[in-house]
């Protein structure tokens, strides 16, 4: 189900991408993304807050997920030159403060959309165990 959701919103993006091509901001593509995903019959969040647990104190909407869909999958939509690790961090942080299983990485400033396509799972790394359902944290901002 999650990979053809995934498969979904990508084809959305690409849709997006299309009739837009590289260039603009990342909030033109976001707003444009939610309205192609919301056609689709897709339900979608917008700039969902991320819950953080320091020392006992919830600070909440400190950070926001670009969209949520379906409740299950994260996308952070970019406008940069190229995908930086830090990027990719920011995403994975915010997979693990939420607890959602997957998310999408979409940058929008290249030729061709599916050389902007990063897709990261929760906790999927070859030297770390997986991550679990909601966790506290006390990471540094992504």
């Amino acid at each position: 189900m999650k990979s053809e959701l995934s498969g979904a919103i990508i084809g959305c993006a690409m849709r997006v991408h299309t009739a837009l091509g590289p260039g603009l901001l990342e909030r033109v593509y976001e707003d444009c993304l939610a309205i192609e995903l919301e056609v689709s019959s897709y339900s979608v969040e917008r700039q969902v807050g991320v819950p953080l647990h320091y020392r006992g104190t919830l600070l909440n909407r400190v950070y926001r997920i670009d969209l949520l869909v379906e409740q299950s999958i994260v996308v952070e939509v970019k406008a940069v030159s190229a995908i930086a690790d830090l990027h990719k961090a920011q995403l994975l942080s915010y997979l693990r403060m939420s607890g959602y299983p997957l998310g999408l990485l979409l940058n929008f400033h290249v030729v061709h959309l599916r050389d902007g396509i990063t897709r990261i799972i929760n906790g999927w790394n070859e030297n770390e165990p997986r991550a679990t359902g909601r966790q506290e944290s006390s990471l540094p901002p992504p």
